[in-house]
């Protein structure tokens, strides 16, 4: 029993794809349905279902209440050509129509045909070859409860159809000759169906002779399964479109749009763009009058290269850029990392597949003959940092197949990169300590105040990998001559900075800090204090000071009993690498 209630849940793809596409048109001959898909419904054995739902002891479910996925095929041809051919006055406008359990979304068009076609007024039989078409809209039937974001993508796509059908009527009246086409295979159809007595359904006739209907299905199947459409209609016009809650997703977590247009926002010029497919293939995918900054994007394109660098080498404004890497994040052709370097720290992400035999483990041993993934992926069981697998004795070789082989994993979401954030936590007065153990019991007051004490705020010493491969410039040297006495007008400045962002009690704790009577030092903590309340990371702190990594970890060593360090994702960029909860 629980496994068929299961069973019925509405799933993310069921939720996301189209129940059917609809082409309608509207002229002289009044109201018509030209074609849908799918025309034919598949029996789910509706017999069990209705006893279940008569009986008494029925368990009643949001599985049992799910709305059938053809929701749409009670309704007649007639009742749809109806309903959905609007008037005029609604043309160049969103459609939309909820009934029941089903919506219907369009882009209702109207068609201004050209009067360059020559009438004679002496024979009324070219007046007869006139197109009669007034309107037509392609419609996509969805799930009442579809989500608004999947309802606008669907309105695009039928407007982006309908513009190349316009223009491809307007231009040699291709949508007139397919309508008449259709139309004439409904009434054959028909016809025959009166004569044997075997009712057949005329759309199943039109597949195979008609383009348009071929196009509407092939749009159809790509909206529930990759959730890419290329269509080329009439053979001249392409439409090209992409169903992000198809794309975008980390095994089978689907990642909301809204989600990805925020990380998109969120993009700096210190982020790289990694490539998901290999160059030969993203560019044989490109459309032939595809922009050529894409193409010199991609062939420019590096998992070394922050979009800065990328902008230089590839000579393109840093915007232009950033508007290219979107476009092909929003395709989902890649995904925005921060830069391979010996710096960075990745561990297992908790969500990648780590079993023996995976599809994975046979793709990563045939990519790198010698390896094998689960033992890869053991190496980063824990957090390490890159600069750990380097040896300098090995040949040059190794280290660029390391690296391949952890861009490989990344673009596989196997790996996620860990960031260094900063938090500046006072720790408490020893008043406030005092009133605390008297409020708490014993049991609790041992263990508050092992939580309290300064040390327990320390995050160890920086002599870490990173420190060493970076020279640090001697600031205590360059620094010393400058350390002012209490009263001097710097330190002064220094406090009333301090003052203007931060309570007493952090400015205190501050202040007795041994590194806060030099001068430099506490000019440099005064100047990264608004980076210092977690939200950024110790390379984008790098970047917009102009540091060294290992002045900022000197720093922080310095300062190490006001601050916590803290290790975790980046939220811009971990969108990509693990799904939402």
């Amino acid at each position: 029993m629980y496994m068929q209630i299961e069973g019925k849940l509405p799933k993310m793809g069921e939720r996301t794809s189209p129940v059917s596409v609809i082409l309608v048109s509207s002229g002289s001959r009044g109201n018509k349905l030209l074609f849908r898909y799918p025309f034919q419904r598949i029996p789910e054995n509706l017999s069990s279902q209705t006893t279940k739902l008569r009986s008494p002891y029925a368990l009643n479910t949001a599985g049992d209440t799910t709305e059938d996925p053809d929701g749409d095929s009670r309704f007649s041809d007639v009742i749809l050509a109806t309903i959905l051919a609007t008037k005029s006055d609604m043309c160049g406008k969103k459609f939309e129509l909820k009934i029941d359990n089903v919506r219907f979304v369009g882009h209702p068009t109207l068609l201004q045909h050209t009067h360059g076609i020559q009438v004679s007024k002496t024979d009324p039989s070219p007046k007869r070859e006139m197109p009669t078409m007034i309107l037509f809209s392609v419609v996509f039937a969805l799930r009442a409860n579809a989500d608004p974001s999947v309802i606008s993508c669907m309105h695009n796509l039928s407007r982006r159809i309908a513009i190349a059908l316009q223009h491809e009527e307007h231009r040699c009246q291709y949508l007139t000759r397919e309508a008449k086409l259709m139309l004439a295979i409904q009434d054959e159809v028909t016809t025959m169906g009166e004569t044997e007595g075997d009712p057949q359904s005329p759309f199943h006739h039109i597949l195979p002779k008609c383009k348009l209907a071929r196009d509407l299905k092939e749009a159809y199947d790509s909206l529930c399964t990759t959730g890419v459409v290329r269509l080329h209609i009439n053979n001249w016009l392409e439409v090209s479109f992409c169903l992000p809650h198809k794309i975008h997703r980390v095994r089978c977590n689907h990642i909301p749009p809204e989600a990805i247009e925020r990380s998109l926002k969120a993009i700096r010029p210190y982020h790289s763009l990694l490539l998901l497919d290999d160059e030969k293939s993203l560019l044989s995918e490109l459309p032939l009058d595809c922009s050529p900054a894409l193409v010199r994007v991609i062939k420019t394109c590096s998992a070394v290269k922050n979009l800065q660098q990328l902008a230089q080498d590839a000579d393109l404004a840093l915007l232009q850029v950033f508007q290219l890497a979107a476009h092909l994040v929003y395709w989902g052709k890649a995904i925005i990392i921060y830069p391979l370097c010996e710096n960075n720290v990745y561990m297992l992400s908790p969500h990648a597949n780590i079993s023996l035999y995976s599809p994975l483990a046979e793709q990563f041993a045939q990519q790198f003959p010698g390896h094998d993934l689960p033992s890869m992926l053991a190496k980063f069981s824990l957090p390490v940092s890159l600069s750990e697998f380097k040896n300098p004795l090995a040949p040059p070789v190794q280290e660029a197949q390391l690296i391949q082989m952890v861009i490989w994993m990344l673009q596989h979401r196997l790996l996620m990169q860990l960031h260094t954030y900063v938090c500046l936590l006072a720790p408490p007065a020893e008043e406030e300590l005092r009133l605390r153990d008297e409020e708490l019991p014993l049991t609790a007051r041992v263990g508050g105040r092992s939580l309290s004490t300064p040390s327990a705020l320390s995050f160890g010493s920086p002599t870490s990998s990173d420190d060493m491969t970076l020279t640090s410039p001697s600031m205590d040297n360059s620094s010393a001559e400058l350390v002012p006495r209490g009263d001097s007008p710097l330190n002064t400045r220094m406090t009333e900075s301090l003052l203007a962002s931060l309570s007493e009690r952090e400015r205190v704790a501050i202040l007795n800090v041994p590194a806060a009577q030099n001068a430099e030092d506490l000019r440099m903590f005064a100047r990264l204090l608004l980076y210092f309340r977690g939200r950024h990371h110790l390379e984008e702190i790098m970047y917009n000071e102009n540091m060294r990594r290992s002045q900022l970890m000197t720093l922080f060593d310095k300062f190490r009993s006001v601050l916590v360090v803290t290790n975790h994702e980046d939220p811009i960029i971990s969108l990509f690498q693990s799904p939402l909860d």
